[in-house]
C-alpha cells in the first residue's frame, strides 16, 4: 500500500485539469532545498512540496530545488547557473533555503544569518530582476519538534526573519511558510504531526527496510499540506499569480483547498488463514482461525491476513492495528446465521448509544488498517431482517412466511423471532438512555440487528475493491474516523431491506470515496454525525469529505445528508456520480430537535434517471418515513413558527451545478422551517424532466440559473412563504404559469432572462396580497 494523498484522482472536481499553457505564460522555477525538492520513486514516500504544487497552479512549474542545497552551494554547484540562464522577463522564482545553511560544521554550505545568507538572498533577488524576472522568498519550512511537555520547539533561528528584512529592504513578497508550517503542525498534534514527516515503521518501505525517523522531510500527505500552504499564501499576498491558481467549477473552490487523506502502508508479511487452521469448505466455522491470524499479525508488527478462494462460514472479526485483512478473488466470507454467536455490545446506532450484536465485522481504536481484495463479504442479514408484506410479490411473501419466523399482529410483517418481534414494539429499543443494558437487551436481540462493519475512533482506514453484501443492517459504518478511503467498492443489499443503507460516514473527517458502486435498500451514500441532543453533546462534525465517481442504482437516496446530523457537517465535495432509479437523487434532510448546521457543500456533474420523488431535495421536516410518501399526497406536515434554540437544524452554503436527470415526480424540493429558513442555495447548469418542477418553501436567498425545466405540472416555479429568490436563464416546456409565488413572506422575487422576462423583473408581495403568477412568455 501507498502513503499518499488525493490529488491525481480529483479530475472530475479540477475544472483546469486539461488545458495549454502559452508560450509566452509566465513560468516559476524553484530553487531551494531537500523539502522543495524533486524526489524519484525509489525514495518513496519521500516527497517535496514542490512536487505536489503544479497541481495546484496553471503555469508551467519547473523544479530546481535538490537535496542538501543551501544559498552557498546551490550556486556554487551550478544550479543557479541552469535556472538563470532560462529566465526570461514575466518569470517568478520562488526561492525557499535556509536549512542547510545552518550547518556550521559544513564551509561549502554554512552561511550566517545575518551575513552571507542575507548577502545571497540579495544576489539571487538582484540577479533575478535583471533578467525582468521577479523574485518570490519564501521562509524555511519548519522542522517537527516538540519538548517533553508537548510545546512546539522552533529550530530555524535567526534564518527566517532575515529573509523577511531582505523582503522587507528590497520589495520583494515574502510568504511566510516558517509560521503557516508550524500552525500546521501545532494542528496535527505531537503524535498525529509524524505522519507528516519520515516517521517510517521497520519493513514496510522498500528504501526504509530498517523504518527511519525523519523530522525534517515529508511524506506526501506533508508535502501536499505544503504545497496547500503555499498556493494560499500567494492568494494572501494578492500576487497575480493567484489568478493562475486551479480553481473548482463549484462555490468559488481551489483545487488546493480540497481535503487531503493519508492511506495505509503495511509490511510485506502474509499470514494465511489456512496455517491457522482455516478450511475454506463452507461448513468448518473459521472464527478461531481467523481471529488467530490477525493476532499474530498485530503482534508481528502488521501485515495482510489472507484469505483464498474458498466459501468461509465465521462468527464475528475484530480487526487491530496495522493489519489488512484481504479477501482474495474467488473468496466468500461468509458470516454465521447464527444470532446466538454475536455476543451484544455497547455501540451506536442511529446517533444514540445503545445496545446492539457486535457487528461482523468490526474495529475499534485502531490505526493502518484495511480490507482489501476482489473477493465477496456477506453479512447474513436474511437472519435479522424484518420484511414488509408490501414489499414483496405474493408468491414470495408465502414462501417467507412457510420459512419460519412470525409475524406482527396486522399480518403484514414478517419478523425472523419472537424476540425480533417484542423489540418493534417498545419505545427506543437498546438504547441506553432508556434503561438498556446486556441483560434487557438478550430479551430482544434480533431486532438489535448490527451493521455489517462497524469502524470506530480510528485513523487511516482503507476499504478497498471488495463486495459487502446482505447487512442485517447498514452495511459500511465508520464512526469518528479520520483519513478513511473507500475506492473500487460493490456495496449491495436487497432492494426492500429496512435501514439498509449503503454507507454511513458518522463523525468523520479527511474522507474519499471513489468510484465505488451501491444498490441498496435505504441510502446509498450518507453523512451523519449523530441525533439530537446526544449528537450535539459530542459535537462532532463529518467533514472535509469527497464523494467522486460513484454509482447509486437503488436507494431511497443517492448522495444524502441527515437526517441524523446534529453535530453538523460541512466542507463536503461531490462530483461526477450517478443515481439510477434512487428514490431521491440528491437528499438533504432533518427535523426540528436534531439541531446542527449544514453548510459547505459543493455538488458538481450529477447525472440522474428514474428518480421516483425529487432529483434535489433539501426537507427539514423529515418523518422516517418512506421518501416517496411526501409525493404521493400523503399528510403535510403542519407549518408554524416554533422558537429558535440548539435543537434547530440549519442548511445553508449550497453550491449545486452541472445536474442532469431523466424522470423525476419533482426537479427540486426546498422546505425550510419558518422560523429557520434553509439559505444560500446556488443552483446552475440544471436540466431535469420531471411532473413538477421547482417547489420553495421558506427558502432564502435562493438562486436557480440556467436551468431547462420541462415539467407536466401547470406551474414550472412554484414559490411559498420564501425570500429573495433569483430565477435566471431558466428555460421550460409549454406550461401555462412560469412562476406562482403564494404567501405573505414571499418577497424579493427575482425573475431574469429566458421565460421569466425579456429583462429584469421583480416579484415583491406585500402582506394580504396571496398570491401572484407570472405567464409563460
Amino acid at each position: 500500500m501507498r502513503n499518499t494523498v488525493v490529488i491525481k484522482v480529483l479530475t472530475a472536481l479540477i475544472v483546469c485539469c486539461s488545458f495549454t499553457i502559452k508560450e509566452d505564460a509566465p513560468r516559476i522555477f524553484l530553487i531551494g532545498d531537500s523539502t522543495m525538492a524533486n524526489k524519484s520513486a525509489s525514495v518513496a514516500p519521500e516527497t517535496g512540496w514542490g512536487m505536489i504544487f503544479p497541481d495546484y497552479i496553471r503555469l508551467q512549474v519547473e523544479n530546481h530545488a535538490v537535496n542538501g542545497r543551501s544559498t552557498r552551494s546551490f550556486r556554487t554547484l551550478g544550479h543557479w547557473r541552469t535556472v538563470y540562464e532560462k529566465l526570461r522577463p514575466g518569470d517568478w522564482v520562488f526561492i525557499q533555503f535556509g536549512h542547510n545553511d545552518s550547518k556550521e560544521s559544513d564551509t561549502s554550505r554554512y552561511a550566517p544569518a545575518r551575513t552571507d545568507y542575507r548577502k545571497n538572498l540579495e544576489r539571487y533577488i538582484a540577479e533575478i530582476r535583471s533578467k525582468g524576472a521577479s523574485p518570490l522568498l519564501i521562509t524555511p519550512v519548519m522542522r517537527r519538534k516538540f519538548d517533553e511537555q508537548g510545546n512546539f520547539v522552533d529550530q530555524h533561528g535567526d534564518y527566517p526573519a532575515v529573509v523577511k528584512e531582505v523582503g522587507k529592504a528590497l520589495r520583494v513578497p515574502v510568504l511566510d511558510l516558517h509560521t503557516k508550517s508550524r500552525e500546521v503542525i501545532v494542528q496535527h498534534g505531537v503524535e498525529g504531526s509524524r505522519l507528516l514527516f519520515l516517521n517510517l515503521p521497520p519493513r514496510v518501505w522498500e528504501h526504509y527496510p530498517e523504518g527511519k525517523e525523519d523530522n525534517t522531510h515529508f511524506t506526501r500527505y506533508g508535502a501536499a499540506c505544503m504545497a496547500s500552504l503555499v498556493a494560499a499564501g500567494l492568494r494572501e499576498l494578492n500576487l497575480d499569480l493567484s489568478k493562475e491558481l486551479k480553481q473548482l467549477p463549484v462555490g468559488n473552490k481551489y483545487v488546493y483547498e480540497l481535503p487531503k487523506v493519508m492511506e495505509v502502508a503495511f509490511r510485506k508479511d502474509t499470514f494465511n488463514i489456512e496455517q491457522y487452521g482455516g478450511k475454506g469448505d463452507g461448513l468448518t466455522s473459521n472464527t478461531d482461525a481467523i481471529r488467530r491470524a490477525v493476532e499474530a499479525c498485530h503482534a508481528a508488527g502488521g501485515g495482510t491476513v489472507f484469505i483464498p478462494r474458498g466459501l468461509w462460514l465465521t462468527g464475528p472479526v475484530a480487526l487491530k492495528s496495522n493489519v489488512n485483512l484481504h479477501v482474495s478473488t474467488g473468496a466468500v466470507l461468509q458470516f454465521t446465521d447464527r444470532t446466538e454467536e454475536y455476543p451484544m455490545v455497547k455501540t451506536n446506532w442511529e446517533g444514540l448509544e445503545a445496545i446492539r450484536a457486535q457487528s461482523p465485522l468490526s474495529a475499534a481504536d485502531v490505526e493502518n488498517i484495511a480490507i482489501t481484495g476482489g473477493g465477496v463479504i456477506d453479512g447474513a442479514g436474511d437472519a435479522w431482517r424484518p420484511v414488509k408484506k408490501s414489499k414483496l410479490t405474493p408468491p414470495e411473501w408465502e414462501h417467507l412466511v412457510k420459512s419460519g419466523g412470525v409475524l406482527n399482529e396486522a399480518g403484514n410483517t414478517w419478523y425472523p423471532t419472537a424476540r425480533a418481534l417484542k423489540g418493534s414494539l417498545v419505545k427506543r429499543p437498546g438504547v441506553i438512555a432508556e434503561g438498556y443494558d446486556i441483560a434487557k437487551a438478550e430479551e430482544i436481540r434480533e431486532f438489535l440487528r448490527p451493521n455489517l462493519l462497524s469502524i470506530v475512533r480510528s485513523k487511516r482506514v482503507l476499504l478497498e475493491g471488495v463486495t459487502f453484501q446482505n447487512s442485517p443492517a447498514w452495511c459500511l459504518h465508520p464512526l469518528l474516523t479520520q483519513h478513511l478511503t473507500l475506492r473500487s467498492l460493490t456495496v449491495r443489499n436487497p432492494w426492500n431491506a429496512q435501514n439498509g443503507d449503503g454507507v454511513d460516514i458518522e463523525s468523520c473527517r479527511n474522507v474519499l470515496v471513489d468510484q465505488c458502486t451501491f444498490d441498496v435498500g435505504d441510502d446509498g451514500i450518507c453523512i451523519k454525525s449523530g441525533r439530537d441532543e446526544e449528537g450535539r453533546k459530542r459535537g462532532v462534525p463529518t467533514e472535509d469529505v469527497i464523494v467522486q465517481r460513484c454509482t447509486v442504482f437503488h436507494g431511497h437516496g443517492g448522495f444524502v445528508i441527515g437526517s441524523e446530523m446534529s453535530g453538523g457537517a460541512r466542507n463536503i465535495f461531490v462530483s461526477d456520480c450517478n443515481f439510477l432509479g434512487t428514490d431521491v437523487g440528491l437528499r438533504f434532510k432533518t427535523t426540528r430537535g436534531r439541531g446542527g448546521v449544514v453548510e459547505k457543500i459543493y455538488v458538481d456533474n450529477i447525472r440522474m434517471s428514474g428518480i421516483g420523488g425529487a432529483a434535489i431535495l433539501f426537507d427539514m421536516y423529515y418523518m422516517a418515513k418512506d421518501p416517496l410518501a411526501m409525493f404521493a399526497g400523503d399528510e403535510k406536515p403542519s407549518i408554524a413558527f416554533e422558537p429558535v434554540t440548539e435543537a434547530t437544524p440549519q442548511f445553508r452554503d449550497f453550491h449545486i451545478r452541472n445536474v442532469v436527470c431523466k424522470g423525476a415526480e419533482t426537479a427540486i424540493f426546498v422546505r425550510g422551517l419558518p422560523e429557520m429558513n434553509i439559505q444560500n442555495i446556488s443552483l446552475s447548469d440544471i436540466a431535469i424532466r420531471s411532473k413538477t418542477g421547482f417547489v420553495c418553501t421558506e427558502g432564502s436567498h435562493v438562486a436557480l440559473r440556467n436551468a431547462t425545466l420541462q415539467c407536466t405540472s401547470e406551474s414550472v416555479v412554484e414559490v411559498h412563504d420564501s425570500q429573495d429568490l433569483v430565477l435566471e436563464n431558466v428555460r421550460t416546456g409549454n406550461n401555462d404559469v412560469f412562476v406562482q409565488v403564494s404567501g405573505s413572506r414571499s418577497k424579493g422575487i427575482q425573475l431574469v432572462g429566458a421565460n421569466g422576462a425579456g429583462t429584469k423583473k421583480d416579484i415583491v408581495l406585500t402582506n394580504g396580497v396571496s398570491a401572484k403568477a407570472v405567464r409563460r412568455k
